[in-house]
């Protein structure tokens, strides 16, 4: 098969949606063993094809970054228009798999995408205007027109038959995997005393509000350390013992993981919640959110409050940490079950049976 995959997403600098499609391009390169042509392609600005080129170093994949300016307008304008075919410019293909950024038209070959989540859909307050717009516009194309709909958690591919109407025929779970380099050995971030750690997008759905409300409630001395790029309508980390670490490459995250005495994923909604698995593979106590979005992703091994009470998180926290030696224990064997490599071979068995 020749597959073009779409790495457009890494343009710009990786949070989930980025992670994912790194990952998931290197598992799938890895499952195919040679046997595949694969293309990693996106039309990009010049700062954003050397990101790209800079994400993928390590994967042996052909890369196909025409460089244009104000790319991400160019993408929009032809996934809107519909015309002309993505042939016309990469030649012929058995699939191709686009991601979020863009839906362009193709004449032929096994039309796939990726769902992360139906949050615009769903809770289109939690999100900037223009993320509604962008994204249901995809989810539309792809409820249309694609072979194969690929979900990163069984609760986002019920999502996308409930709102969506996709069949389940035409829908395909493959859950995130781990980067190498997430694990109990190597660097510990020193940030000067004992901190929680969260992960987040500095936004609403990410619900820091309520874990700052929480860690004032404490008492027991732990700083709170939060990881996350600029969002929107951000929360005021403020406070005292409370670090605003901003954004952390990703290789930089285990050794933040590790430093840390617990980690707390208040999220409100999630496609899947990968932060979650990577905190329990550097080997720290993990608390999450009840809402049954996550339970995939927190298997038996968390502990789970309610994201909305300051004072039921407070109370988790302190429960994981009494509980340390068996969540985390819990948590190694939970996270050992996601692979990248498992999940490009589910990747390459649906395009291979949808040919």
């Amino acid at each position: 098969m020749r597959i073009v995959f779409d790495v457009s997403a890494l343009s710009h600098r990786r949070t989930g949606v980025g992670n994912y499609v790194r990952g998931s391009l290197a598992g799938l390169v890895e499952a195919a063993g040679g046997r595949h042509e694969i293309l990693a392609w996106a039309p990009a600005s010049k700062a954003g094809a050397e990101m790209i080129r800079e994400a993928l170093a390590g994967i042996d994949v052909e890369h196909r970054l025409p460089t244009l300016p104000l790319a991400h307008a160019w993408r929009t304008a032809w996934s809107r228009a519909g015309r002309p075919p993505l042939e016309r410019f990469v030649g012929r293909f058995d699939v191709f798999h686009f991601g979020d950024w863009m839906y362009p038209p193709q004449r032929s070959g096994v039309r796939a995408t990726m769902i992360h989540d139906l949050v615009p859909l769903r809770f289109p307050h939690w999100v900037h205007p223009r993320t509604v717009r962008m994204h249901g516009a995809k989810y539309r194309n792809a409820a249309r027109t694609c072979d194969l709909l690929f979900a990163n958690s069984n609760y986002t591919a019920r999502d996308v038959t409930e709102l969506l109407g996709v069949p389940p025929e035409r829908l395909v779970v493959s859950h995130p995997g781990l980067e190498d380099g997430f694990g109990p050995d190597g660097d510990r971030a020193d940030l000067g005393r004992p901190y929680a750690l969260t992960v987040a997008t500095l936004e609403p759905r990410k619900n820091l509000d309520t874990l700052l409300e929480a860690h004032r409630l404490l008492g027991n001395g732990l700083a709170l350390a939060v990881v996350g790029g600029k969002g929107w309508r951000e929360p005021r980390l403020e406070g005292d013992g409370v670090l605003p670490l901003g954004y952390v490459p990703h290789d930089g995250l285990p050794a933040v993981y590790r430093g840390g005495e617990v980690f707390v994923f208040p999220s409100r909604f999630e496609g899947f919640g990968m932060p979650i698995v990577e905190a329990m593979a550097c080997g720290v106590p993990c608390v999450a959110s009840s809402h049954p979005s996550m339970d995939e992703a927190c298997g038996d091994a968390a502990v789970r409050a309610d994201p909305e009470s300051p004072e039921a998180l407070a109370a988790a926290i302190e429960r994981a940490l009494a509980e340390r030696d068996e969540l985390v224990r819990r948590g190694f064997e939970h996270a050992r079950r996601f692979s990248w490599r498992r999940a490009g071979e589910i990747m390459l068995a649906s395009y291979a049976e949808a040919c």
